[in-house]
């Protein structure tokens, strides 16, 4: 487990699976893959700082390479961090209300337990990338506003 938190840890190699999210979900392409040039262009990195990270990325099966003559595709490939996920879900999670209506949780139970467990780990998969688009968003929103009048002050 620690290797793919190694891997995400270096803030270059997120700036580019965060590039290749976003070629993943463009309505513009097809394929989401995206070539190291154009990685190089995005990031405004070297090719060969993009090409050693993209390794140590295709390494841990967190992309995945497409060769067209002297061209590299390089694709997203999010399994690897269904580890990362499952062990950030407690914590995520960990602020929700604890009173949930017991009819709610019978019903959830009882379907949970006649679709077989992989719905419980559908349902709580689903949560947790709508609970993180939620923060993006907010983030997102928080970078675009200007900042509060009493920010950069000394509060006495």
């Amino acid at each position: 487990m620690a290797d793919i938190f190694d891997v995400i840890s270096d803030a270059t190699r997120r700036d580019i699976l965060g590039a290749l999210l976003a070629r993943y979900v463009s309505s513009d392409s097809e394929t989401g893959e995206i070539s190291v040039g154009d990685l190089v262009e995005v990031l405004g990195l070297s090719q060969p700082t993009v090409s050693k990270h993209l390794k140590v990325l295709r390494d841990h099966g967190l992309v995945s390479v497409r060769e067209e003559g002297q061209h590299r595709y390089y694709r997203l490939d999010s399994t690897p961090l269904e580890i990362v996920e499952d062990w950030l879900i407690p914590y995520l999670s960990a602020d929700f209300d604890d009173e949930i209506d017991a009819e709610e949780l019978g019903a959830a139970t009882a379907y949970t337990a006649w679709a077989g467990s992989e719905v419980g780990s559908t349902l709580g998969r689903r949560a947790a990338e709508g609970a993180h688009r939620a923060r993006q968003v907010v983030d997102q929103v928080g970078k675009r506003l200007p900042a509060p009048p009493w920010r950069g002050r000394d509060r006495a």
